[in-house]
């Protein structure tokens, strides 16, 4: 099977429970127009071939360009698109629940006046992070999360993320993406003593935001063994990554060499994709 596309983050299904593995979609871009999507966990076990045909597309204008920043963005659509706001990075900045919008208002209040969540997650070791309660168990397949559970329910972004930022103090908000790539068993119990410790590091005044839920949420992946040693592969740089490939984890592809590919920071790139 061979397909051309401009590449896009991999999507992810919520499995019917835990101890499936996330279900895996590329869709498939033709610049900006999108032509449905390919299933990907059958991928795994069988020869997969990515080759760049020397083009990169802005994901938001379909201009040709020859680097991207953010997520498949030209430098003036990083500095003018909604989805590059400050406050996706950093969610403390955000105004919007104050009427002030940073760049774009109805992006900002469809985007971030809305419910979230801060969540203590499993990932190589454990991290603070804050998504949109509608983004759940989402976020957590694209970083690779093993396991989850949430730490407060706030009304709308800024509140989570200055939450997060207390958090930060005692406890990293970074992914160890290496150590993501590697096979990781996590102590559940961990992450409940981590949301007791993390109550007791935070002002009472977010105190009537906390979840009193102490599910944790597990979640297994397509990887049929993970690398000894993780080479990741720049696709503008290498050319092509090919082999058998052997998982799916976060936004990576796990090939049996040890290469990776991180395919989200590829968006835009035009590839042909070739499985046999």
């Amino acid at each position: 099977m061979t397909w051309i596309a401009n590449l896009r983050k991999m999507r992810s299904l919520k499995p019917d429970n835990e101890q499936i593995p996330v279900p895996y979609e590329l869709p498939l871009f033709d610049v900006l127009e999108e032509h449905g999507s390919v299933p990907m966990n059958e991928w795994v076990g069988r020869h997969v071939r990515i080759e760049w045909q020397k083009a990169i597309h802005c994901v938001e204008t379909g201009a040709s360009i020859r680097k991207t920043y953010g997520d498949g963005l030209s430098y003036n659509a990083w500095l003018k698109a909604p989805s590059a706001v400050a406050s996706v990075i950093r969610p403390e900045l955000s105004r919007i629940h104050e009427g002030i919008a940073l760049r774009d208002e109805a992006w900002e209040r469809e985007h971030h006046l809305q419910p979230h969540i801060v969540y203590i997650s499993f990932t190589g070791g454990l991290k603070v992070g804050v998504t949109r309660e509608t983004n759940v168990p989402f976020r957590w397949h694209d970083q690779g999360a093993v396991a989850a559970i949430v730490l407060a329910e706030v009304p709308y972004r800024q509140l989570a993320g200055a939450i997060e930022v207390e958090l930060k103090e005692v406890m990293p908000d970074k992914t160890n993406w290496r150590k993501m790539l590697q096979e990781q068993v996590p102590d559940l119990d961990s992450l409940i003593q981590a949301k007791d410790q993390a109550f007791d590091n935070l002002s009472p005044a977010y105190e009537p935001f906390f979840s009193d839920n102490d599910h944790v949420t597990t979640i297994a992946y397509p990887v049929e063994r993970y690398p000894e040693k993780v080479s990741s592969v720049k696709l503008d740089k290498a050319g092509l990554v090919e082999g058998r490939l052997v998982g799916i984890k976060g936004q990576y592809l796990i090939w049996d060499s040890g290469e990776v590919l991180n395919v989200r920071s590829h968006a835009g790139y035009r590839v042909q994709i070739d499985v046999d």
